[in-house]
């Protein structure tokens, strides 16, 4: 069976798309799983802060052949059965362009197959469709999924990515609604899956007890076609009514 490989694209900046990567892939790392998270938002670099300690080689230093996709894999510490290892963009404004350029950007989807050899699955954390990376990660993947936070720029941003997603010939297979507990949340149109905040620290996935935890199981169980076998803790009486 091949591994299944998955790109989470936000439909706007802010959209929560790099937390729901890491929250799922926490889980995957809770059910035992070996998974690799690879990071094509290299402008932004939002994956780089969910990896402890130093980072030298990253993504970026990849894709323009300065280093081997190995030796960008940082593994998350969490205290799970799996394995959860990060491959993040922290590069200087140079390599950083150089790294979008379109040869250097053909890497990436290289990269996405290297990892599908090496791991049970493989997340893509992808920027608003707008740049040579986010393209080349999109076509490298054999899943896609929008994330849209459940606010009103998010519901009227949301058809303009499906749109760009069938224009390169790799349409979104689901969506994926951030944020929909907030007191002024709205509803995101043709959403499959519906993600709560959760703690700001986070990954919250890794607390059985946490109410975005068995949401994001649920999503992950259903992007990736695949039984997790996670159990759930319902919240104590006092937390429920606190």
């Amino acid at each position: 069976m091949s591994t299944p490989t998955l790109a989470l694209v936000g439909v706007a900046g802010g959209a929560g798309t790099t937390r729901t990567t890491v929250e799922m892939a926490a889980t995957l790392g809770r059910a035992g799983r070996s998974v690799a998270v690879l990071d094509a938002a290299f402008g932004t670099q939002g994956l780089a802060t969910h990896v402890r300690g130093r980072i030298t080689d990253d993504v970026t230093a990849v894709a323009v052949g300065e280093t081997a996709f190995e030796t960008a894999l940082y593994d998350a510490d969490y205290d799970v059965p799996g394995r959860v290892s990060f491959c993040p963009a922290h590069a200087p404004f140079e390599r950083l362009a150089r790294a979008k350029a379109p040869d250097a950007a053909r890497a990436l989807g290289t990269a996405v197959a290297d990892a599908a050899d090496r791991f049970d699955h493989v997340l893509v954390d992808v920027p608003p469709v707008a740049a040579n990376p986010a393209v080349e990660a999109l076509t490298a993947v054999d899943r896609r999924a929008l994330v849209a936070p459940a606010t009103r720029r998010g519901a009227d941003l949301l058809p303009r990515q499906r749109g760009r997603l069938r224009d390169l010939d790799a349409p979104a297979d689901s969506v994926v609604a951030t944020r929909t507990d907030a007191p002024d949340a709205v509803s995101v149109e043709g959403a499959n899956h519906a993600l709560p905040a959760g703690d700001p620290v986070g990954p919250d996935a890794l607390d059985p007890e946490s109410a975005l935890a068995p949401a994001v199981a649920a999503a992950v169980e259903a992007l990736l076609e695949v039984d997790l076998d996670l159990d759930f803790e319902e919240p104590g009486l006092l937390d429920r009514l606190g």
